[in-house]
């Protein structure tokens, strides 16, 4: 976990995003700052995954800017205006931020050891026998090592999931975000993903989650940021805003999901 002085990972200054006239974020302003896990709640619809999808360039914003260890994401500048990158620029910058969605989007034809050697090998040019070690030491850290020869339909929910956090650490990311990984589980699977992430944030990897996990925002976060219609309503240390939130629209939300 950071500590306060640590310098920017993420910089996200007036961020806005429509879907045709729905407005998905409102200016948005955040900081992450280098191995802080920043914990994303709020109800359906309030804008955590669009942020999260924005920061990755995998949804483009309307205005603001969003820097991710100090370059701009998906743009770079000409004079005062904002140019968005060519597919390929775009997917290098990509490359240092890794992501985990609620579905697990492994290849359903490759073996596990497959799906997370194929992107260092194909996009990072590592060679076979480096990107196959490391694949055989995250499948060690993910708790998965009899698996690398196992389909994913072979697997169950929370060992997918962990294979797809194996999968996107194999890239060397700087930053990991994290949409809801957990919501699609089975109850008793959930505490293998949980414990996976939280070795990574003792690790000081930069973090951002959306989750509606309430315990691991509380244990794991060091910082809570709730988010409803396209704003962030209120931000602090995760025990100050879970047990005294400042906001009538925090307190709501927090009694109907603690």
């Amino acid at each position: 976990m950071s500590s306060g002085h640590a310098p920017e990972m993420v910089r996200i200054r007036g961020v806005r995003k429509s879907y045709g006239s729905q407005e998905a974020l409102c200016g948005v302003d955040l900081d992450v700052h280098q191995g802080e896990v920043v914990c994303l709640i709020g109800p359906s619809g309030s804008g955590k995954s669009t942020l999260l999808r924005c920061i990755n360039h995998l949804d483009t914003v309307d205005a603001g800017s969003i820097l991710v260890d100090g370059e701009l994401v998906g743009y770079r500048r000409r004079g005062n205006t904002l140019v968005e990158l060519s597919a390929a620029e775009a997917a290098r910058r990509r490359a240092a931020i890794g992501m985990v969605f609620q579905q697990f989007h492994l290849f359903p034809h490759m073996t596990v050891l497959q799906n997370i050697t194929e992107a260092p090998v194909g996009v990072l040019r590592q060679p076979v026998d480096r990107a196959t070690a490391r694949a055989r030491e995250l499948l060690d850290r993910v708790g998965l090592t009899d698996k690398e020869r196992a389909y994913p339909a072979e697997l169950s929910g929370g060992q997918q999931q962990r294979v797809a956090i194996a999968r996107a650490l194999a890239m060397g990311p700087k930053l990991m975000l994290f949409d809801e990984p957990t919501s699609a589980l089975d109850p008793e699977l959930v505490g293998d993903v949980l414990a996976v992430m939280r070795g990574l944030a003792e690790d000081g990897m930069t973090m951002v989650v959306v989750t509606h996990e309430m315990g691991f925002a509380r244990e794991v976060g060091d910082s809570l940021v709730f988010m409803d219609g396209g704003v962030i309503v209120e931000a602090g240390k995760p025990r100050d805003v879970i047990t005294n939130p400042v906001h009538q629209r925090t307190q709501t939300f927090l009694s109907k999901v603690l």
